[in-house]
């Protein structure tokens, strides 16, 4: 009877011992997907003020942009495009001669008027600023090519004209833009040639070609790298 009590009783202290230790077990195991909702909850808040806190830069800097620039548009045939944060010079008459990448004498003038003024404004976004690009845009189609060959030929006048705009803007020091402005946007400002791949279409779905033809300043913001940089942490 003794052996008994001996072997049941170290059997039930076997069993408890299992017990004990499959609780353990599974109150760490708690733990670490406790901690682990927390991570995803404090990334996700994170990633959400990142969010929020570009989404209202972006509508700072079109106001800005506005405020700055809204009684010259009309006269230089520009407009503002919110959502790409560009600012779209479509009068092709006073930005090129056709085929060519020279800018015409009025779209200097213009440039010369509107580039210190446009660093001034995003002097103060500058946290915020990842790139500005210069891009040059073309009509689809070229006499007497085909498509392929006419999208060739227009990258490369695209190309052309951006570097030709990026050059004459990086060459605007007599207007005594700040040389810690100059160096900071020289850092940034690229030149783009697009051809006829991204052209612009009237409200009633036809291919608009003049505007199609156009140069844009347009700024890309570094919240996806910030977002990254949350996430990878």
């Amino acid at each position: 009877m003794s052996n008994l009590k001996e072997i049941f009783g170290s059997t039930n202290k076997q069993s408890n011992n299992i017990w004990m230790s499959t609780s353990d077990l599974m109150s760490g195991l708690m733990m670490v997907f406790m901690f682990i909702a927390i991570s995803y909850m404090v990334v996700e808040r994170k990633s959400y003020q990142t969010a929020e806190v570009f989404k209202k830069a972006k509508l700072e800097l079109v106001q800005a942009l506005k405020k700055e620039f809204n009684k010259d548009l009309k006269g230089w045939r520009a407009e503002i495009n919110e959502a790409e944060i560009s600012i779209r010079f479509v009068g092709p008459e006073i930005l090129f001669d056709p085929g060519k990448s020279f800018i015409k004498p009025e779209f200097q003038i213009i440039l010369n008027n509107f580039y210190p003024r446009y660093l001034g404004v995003l002097s103060d976004f500058k946290e915020f600023i990842d790139e500005i690009r210069i891009e040059g845009h073309t009509s689809k189609g070229w006499k007497n090519k085909s498509n392929n060959a006419s999208y060739l030929l227009n990258m490369e006048l695209s190309q052309d004209r951006s570097r030709s705009v990026l050059s004459h803007v990086l060459n605007l020091v007599r207007h005594k833009i700040p040389k810690e402005l100059l160096s900071w946007a020289k850092k940034r400002i690229t030149a783009n040639g697009l051809s006829s791949s991204k052209l612009i279409y009237k409200k009633d779905g036809k291919y608009d070609q003049k505007k199609s033809r156009r140069v844009e300043f347009k700024i890309r913001t570094n919240a996806e790298e910030r977002l990254d940089l949350i996430l990878s942490k």
